[in-house]
């Protein structure tokens, strides 16, 4: 591929081996530190349903994928291991229309394997992290994408934010869209300070936002928009699960409902990546904040009515038919 990518995600990668519990094998509770806990009986034999094995996932592997799907051409700076599995995330990637000249084969690595407990609509995921070196590719400037999409990295790769915040300052014509992941929140505003200010599109739930911000007035989501913006990013979106989403930028500031359900959900891995990436390809594509809250729920929606972050991501012209079938009241509304 030599034409100019559209968007370059950026993030790490793993494989999920999905493990679909018997909805009476296991059961559900809340310990006395209100944290919610599954359980199984211990040191026995357990039947399960079924396994099934996803390669090439996670948040920015979920978005890489939606955008490419949208129609955008998109590659992914990621790591693998040198090993069988990061052989076939490179070819799960391939296979889905994603450039991967730009993923790293680490010698003597492992590539990220996790395997996730399935249990009725939720997944417990169990993870290991490899650790990798990274490094931003050298990119030529016919390489130069129009869009870097960020999401979540391992907690030893602080100095590779300041490479890819060095690399923007250098490219001020390249636009990024940060969802940031746990480690990058833990990091702290101050610390990420340069990426939040590159950002051009920023996208979190309530509680992550209030986290960022600082506001710790979770509901106060006009606080939360306030304090996310003089962190630099000019649309901040905020997803708030089954009550909708909520957007802010130089058009005003909207709440959009979430779309319909066609049944309940199969199994929720990826909502809000297909969220996230659906709104920001929307926008990649020159289409409005409303018009792009409109796209994301749609998305999402559809991801949830199967197993896996990937599997029902949509195209353009499949959320173009939805949103001509959404009922009346399915539109972006002021926020109050």
């Amino acid at each position: 591929m030599n034409e100019q990518l559209d968007v370059l995600s950026v993030g790490d990668v793993v494989t999920d081996a999905f493990i679909k519990l018997f909805d009476d094998k296991a059961w559900t509770y809340t310990d006395e530190y209100g944290k919610k806990v599954i359980a199984m009986e211990y040191g026995t034999k357990i039947p399960f349903d079924k396994a099934l094995v996803v390669e090439g996932v996670g948040n920015s592997a979920n978005a890489a994928v939606s955008l490419t799907r949208l129609g955008l051409k998109g590659g992914f700076v990621t790591n693998v291991g040198e090993d069988k599995y990061g052989r076939g995330i490179i070819a799960a990637l391939h296979d889905k229309k994603i450039d991967t000249r730009y993923v790293r084969v680490n010698p003597g690595k492992k590539t990220n394997y996790h395997y996730v407990l399935w249990y009725k609509e939720e997944r417990t995921i169990l993870i290991n992290h490899e650790e990798y070196d990274y490094v931003w590719p050298n990119l030529r400037d016919r390489e130069k994408p129009k869009w870097i999409y960020f999401s979540s990295i391992a907690d030893n790769a602080l100095p590779f934010h300041d490479e890819l915040a060095d690399w923007l300052d250098a490219n001020p014509d390249v636009k990024l869209a940060f969802q940031p992941g746990t480690f990058q929140m833990k990091a702290g505003k101050e610390r990420l300070g340069r990426i939040y200010k590159h950002s051009n599109i920023l996208v979190l739930n309530k509680e992550e936002a209030s986290f960022v911000s600082g506001n710790p007035d979770v509901d106060n989501l006009h606080k939360s928009f306030d304090m996310l913006h003089e962190l630099g990013p000019e649309v901040v979106c905020i997803t708030d699960g089954p009550n909708g989403a909520f957007a802010s930028g130089p058009e005003g500031r909207f709440f959009m409902p979430i779309y319909p359900d066609p049944g309940p959900p199969v199994e929720r891995t990826g909502a809000g990546d297909a969220f996230a990436s659906t709104f920001t390809a929307a926008i990649m594509r020159g289409k409005s904040v409303t018009e792009a809250l409109a796209w994301g729920p749609i998305n999402s929606m559809n991801v949830v009515q199967h197993p896996g972050a990937q599997e029902g991501l949509m195209t353009e012209a499949q959320i173009q038919s939805l949103l001509d079938q959404a009922p009346d009241w399915y539109k972006a509304k002021p926020m109050e």
